[in-house]
Formats: C-alpha cells, sequence, structure tokens
C-alpha cells in the first residue's frame, strides 16, 4: 500500500508568496519541508535521495549566508 505525506497548507495564495521570495528564503523552506518528510518515506531508497538532497542543499545554505 502506498504512503500518503500530508504537507502544511499555504496560509495566502502560493502565486502570490512566490512573488515575494527569494532565493535563500526559499531553500530555507524547502530545508524544513525535506527534514519533516524523511522520517514519513517508508521506502530506505526514498529516505537516502532525500537525505543527499537535504545534505546538498544545507552545505549551499550555509556557504551562501556564511558570513567572513
Amino acid at each position: 500500500m502506498g504512503q500518503v505525506l500530508q504537507f502544511r497548507l499555504p496560509l495566502h495564495d502560493a502565486d502570490e508568496l512566490l512573488a515575494d521570495i527569494d532565493l535563500i528564503t526559499a531553500v530555507d523552506v524547502a530545508l524544513r519541508d525535506i527534514a519533516d518528510a524523511i522520517p514519513h518515506v517508508g521506502l530506505a531508497a526514498t529516505r537516502t535521495q532525500l537525505t543527499a538532497c537535504y545534505d546538498m542543499l544545507l552545505a549551499a545554505y550555509e556557504r551562501a549566508v556564511e558570513t567572513d
């Protein structure tokens, strides 16, 4: 049987929000969404792929917000 993931519903119209979102904020939101989803994924290969994606985004995010 398949597994259904419940994602948070947007509070506002997504098109309105996307017009004002910057790349750093988008990556930050994606990181949180991926972290929320990983424990609920039943297939080990999919969890591994999500974890790799999370790690890649996190490394890029940390480099982008890093202050010297």
